[in-house]
């Protein structure tokens, strides 16, 4: 990124900002990388903004607005390397449930003008506005990936991001598991890497809040679900939450 200081900024779409308190929350590690990089834009830490472009953007957040789209384009056309970060950026976030559903009808009901609101029919991830360059999955983001994926990006390394499954990872720390061990419902079959299998360390199955692995055996799956006590309603509600456009896309046609 040459010898002068990199600069990194942080984004805001629609979210809960749940991402970003993971950056504020590396803390020691947040102190020594804005020794090496130029904190320019981070609104949840400063209300300080430098003018870009950037060297790195971590953008957090669904897009929903037209304005939103305006701004990630801006955001893209100033920024050398992009990184989404967390299931909104990456999948929309659980506000894509919109997306199977009348957004005007929503705003008839809820709003009492709402030829005031301007909004999208659809909550989408970032890369399909801009092109995106590396993406860290979750709800929220793991900071152990995150501080990892800036420090690659420092020295000009390529960011180790995981495309295997939870449970390669609970495998890897020998964590036993917990749908053979105790019949516990769990997605890890079918969920992306990158959390270090949080939720089986603790006995409690995966909930897939990495979203689903590239090409995850959701035929197998389901059944496997409803063997360990999921009614069909649960299986849809399990799906259906931080990552429900990715999973859905999946399982195909119920």
């Amino acid at each position: 990124m040459g010898s002068r200081s990199p600069s990194l900024a942080v984004w805001k779409f629609a979210s809960c900002d749940g991402c970003q308190l993971t950056v504020l929350d590396c803390e020691d590690e947040l102190l020594t990388l804005a020794d090496q990089m130029h904190i320019a834009v981070f609104a949840e830490a400063s209300s300080a903004v430098v003018a870009g472009p950037y060297d790195v953007s971590l953008v957090e957040g669904s897009i929903t607005t037209p304005a939103d789209e305006r701004r990630i384009a801006e955001i893209r056309s100033q920024s050398k390397v992009l990184v989404a970060i967390g299931a909104c950026a990456t999948a929309g976030g659980i506000q894509a449930l919109r997306n199977f559903a009348d957004v005007a009808e929503f705003s008839s009901v809820v709003y009492a003008r709402p030829d005031y609101i301007q909004t999208l029919a659809t909550s989408t991830p970032a890369s399909a506005h801009v092109p995106v360059d590396y993406e860290l999955r979750g709800c929220p983001i793991d900071r152990r990936q995150l501080l990892d994926t800036l420090a690659a990006l420092l020295v000009g390394r390529k960011p180790r991001l995981p495309a295997a499954t939870v449970c390669t990872e609970c495998k890897r720390a020998g964590v036993t598991c917990v749908t053979v061990a105790e019949g516990i419902a769990c997605l890890g079959p079918v969920t992306h890497a990158g959390c270090g299998a949080l939720c089986p360390r603790h006995h409690r199955g995966c909930y897939g809040c990495f979203g689903p692995m590239a090409t995850p055996n959701m035929g197998a799956m389901i059944p496997l679900l409803r063997r360990d006590g999921l009614s069909a309603r649960d299986v849809d509600q399990v799906f259906d939450t931080y990552n429900v456009t990715q999973f859905e896309a999946e399982r195909g046609p119920q």
